[in-house]
């Protein structure tokens, strides 16, 4: 390769056509997936403060939001529902008549064109607020395995395209695959949040989805943010146990997760841009500290670049605007 002055590399940034012909990393609305919160009521739209733009929406209201992203090109939403009522074992989750439930009917009927997932975990319907059943403070994992296997089942039977666990229990991915398979949906894919990170990231989304825990922390199963061998472990028992697509979260702090996954598995790889990294931008930019379009989009074009197939970010139906 020759050097300067022969090689100007600034040649092809000159302008912004030339920019964008040779641009490397580039940004498809149909990777992208929007989460939508289901909630109990009718007309219910009620703003989340630490996600602005984000609600809670009633089912009838979820119908009106799908509507409108169908029409700006989004292609798939991801759900998760707040209960009316909570318990100990979670039991809202896997209810035909829950709210997640009645939501995947309803957008199935009024929008057969949206690929519906589902986040399977118990910490929104839960009574403590942990992602499974508990044996004195602890989350008895094996015991949690059925129930969360009894939710993919109803979220499947409910209409939903995919499910998506992010309960980060050992097996759970098998025992979901045998239970779907035996209840005849050998088809629902599973994407597992398989590399899950006990983050600081995830405040603004507990607040949506009423699902802080009442006591203690989740570190004793989501993994520990200074590891990335042990996220590689989890997704290659995810892959063994017949996951579809594997999923890191948080995306940001975790590049280099998504990266060194996707390098080491030919499975689709997801990243859940989450609600703590776009509340930071967010409130950044009401600030006037920067430009909050440019900053979502390198950001998520980073996540890409980092390898990426499936990004989702709850700038989705803003990013359908901007591209």
């Amino acid at each position: 390769m020759s050097s300067f002055p022969v090689t100007r590399l600034r040649r092809l940034r000159r302008t912004d056509r030339l920019r964008s012909l040779v641009r490397e990393t580039r940004l498809d609305l149909e990777s992208f997936v929007q989460p939508l919160f289901a909630c109990p009521g009718e007309g219910v739209a009620r703003p989340i403060e630490g996600l602005p733009g984000i609600a809670q929406r009633s089912v009838d209201e979820l119908v009106r939001e799908a509507d409108n992203l169908r029409q700006l090109g989004v292609r798939a939403v991801l759900l998760f529902g707040i209960p009316e009522e909570k318990d100990a074992e979670g039991s809202g989750a896997w209810d035909e008549d829950g709210i997640v439930q009645r939501a995947l009917r309803a957008l199935r009927d009024a929008a057969p064109d949206l690929v519906l997932m589902t986040d399977v975990c118990l910490c929104e319907y839960t009574s403590h607020g942990h992602c499974g059943a508990l044996e004195g403070d602890d989350v008895d994992n094996d015991t949690t395995l059925e129930l969360l296997a009894r939710t993919a089942v109803s979220h499947a039977e409910a209409g939903a395209d995919a499910v998506c666990p992010s309960d980060m229990m050992d097996g759970r991915v098998g025992s979901i695959r045998a239970a779907l398979d035996e209840a005849g949906r050998v088809e629902t894919p599973i994407v597992s949040y398989a590399a899950k990170y006990a983050s600081a990231f995830y405040g603004p989304f507990r607040e949506a989805a009423e699902s802080a825990p009442a006591f203690g922390d989740r570190r004793g199963y989501q993994l520990d943010p200074a590891n990335v061998r042990e996220a590689l472990r989890e997704c290659e028992l995810d892959a063994r146990e017949g996951a579809d697509v594997l999923i890191v979260k948080p995306a940001l702090p975790n590049l280099d997760v998504i990266r060194a996954v996707r390098e080491r598995f030919d499975l689709p790889v997801g990243a859940y841009n989450v609600s703590g990294e776009y509340a930071m931008l967010k409130a950044a930019a009401a600030r006037g500290w920067l430009d909050e379009r440019q900053a979502a989009v390198e950001s998520l074009t980073a996540i890409v670049r980092a390898g990426a197939d499936v990004v989702v970010s709850y700038w989705t139906k803003e990013l359908a605007d901007w591209l």
